[in-house]
């Protein structure tokens, strides 16, 4: 590709109320899939835009929207961030609506919630590439999916406490109730013990991804359950929280903790032998990849027929799983270098 020249902007919105973003006008006048460019050059205003909830989560800022902002300087366009500050989905919903009359180039939405699938088709019918990433959001019609093998990282999980307890003791797990994704995680945990009836699962617990309220859950299971042996982590604060309680209560050691994510403070923690096991997602290629098929379809990089938009055929993968990352004492030192690393 020729090198892309642009400007690069970054909108960081704490509320859900989108103010004017550069590169509507420009954006606004491209109606219709079948009106995409189809070249390698890139509008003054080109611009993409993430939608996400609890936008300062460092999970996010750390991976998706870094990986967001890297990609957008390389090739010269405008990427904006947008949503609400707090986890609050109908905010969400709200910016994905209050996006879409403008018309850019591509949308790369969170799929936090399956209540958002209406915005999603909105913005599809809209002639908007609309690509979900992280979890699916059925009946939304999203052009494509990125996102992890949430039951495999359930699986996998499961699999590491069977060995961490011997295949027997009271074990429970914890993350946010009713996302697609970290059911199916829950369902790959206890799926493990199947075989297993000297494990006995206590149950999953809401945390609503905050760390206190992961602490009080873990609190309360050990006062209730003074033998539990496990606990397993399906959010980015199930595994922080979790530890704290289980540090509190001298029982390092004692309650094996497995969790999702590989931020610093897990990667401490697993350091520091309270976390037990870690199953990371590659969260940097939900949204560099996502971007590019964005960018791919805006500008007819691959076409399969002389008109995909009214041959009805999407260009771009319809759903690309990129895999998990395992961690624990054996290699916990690379992911902590890879951290403190210089930019």
């Amino acid at each position: 590709m020729k090198k892309l020249y642009g400007v690069f902007a970054i909108l960081l919105l704490l509320g859900c109320e989108p103010p004017p973003r550069p590169g509507s006008t420009v954006a606004g006048s491209l109606t219709a899939v079948d009106t995409y460019i189809t070249s390698d050059q890139v509008l003054p205003n080109e611009e993409y835009v993430m939608v996400t909830t609890a936008i300062n989560l460092p999970l996010y800022v750390n991976h998706d929207q870094k990986a967001f902002k890297e990609w957008g300087k390389k090739m010269g366009v405008i990427t904006s961030i947008l949503g609400p500050s707090e986890w609050d989905v109908p905010a969400q919903i709200a910016t994905i609506e209050q996006v879409i009359p403008g018309k850019p180039a591509g949308l790369l939405i969170n799929g936090t919630d399956p209540g958002i699938a209406q915005a999603i088709q909105k913005a599809v019918a809209a002639g908007i590439p609309t690509i979900v990433y992280d979890s699916e959001i059925p009946n939304s019609n999203r052009n494509c999916l990125l996102g992890s093998d949430w039951y495999e990282m359930g699986r996998l999980q499961g699999e590491r406490m069977v060995k961490l307890l011997g295949g027997k003791g009271k074990v429970a797990c914890m993350g946010i109730l009713g996302m697609e994704n970290m059911e199916a995680g829950f369902k790959g945990f206890q799926d493990a013990f199947k075989n297993y009836p000297e494990i006995v699962f206590l149950g999953k617990y809401d945390d609503k991804a905050n760390v206190e309220t992961a602490a009080k859950i873990t609190a309360d299971l050990l006062a209730a359950n003074p033998d539990l042996a496990g606990l397993g982590g399906f959010d980015s604060n199930s595994g922080p929280g979790m530890a704290l309680s289980v540090k509190e209560a001298n029982k390092v050691g004692k309650v094996k903790i497995t969790t999702v994510d590989a931020e610093p403070e897990h990667l401490r923690l697993v350091k520091e032998g309270v976390i037990d096991y870690l199953v990371g997602q590659k969260r940097e290629l939900f949204t560099s990849l996502g971007a590019q098929f964005l960018f791919d379809m805006r500008h007819k990089t691959t076409p399969l027929s002389a008109n995909d938009a009214r041959a009805g055929v999407v260009p771009i993968p319809s759903i690309v799983i990129t895999g998990s990352i395992e961690i624990d004492k054996r290699n916990v030192d690379l992911f902590i270098q890879q951290t403190t690393a210089p930019k």
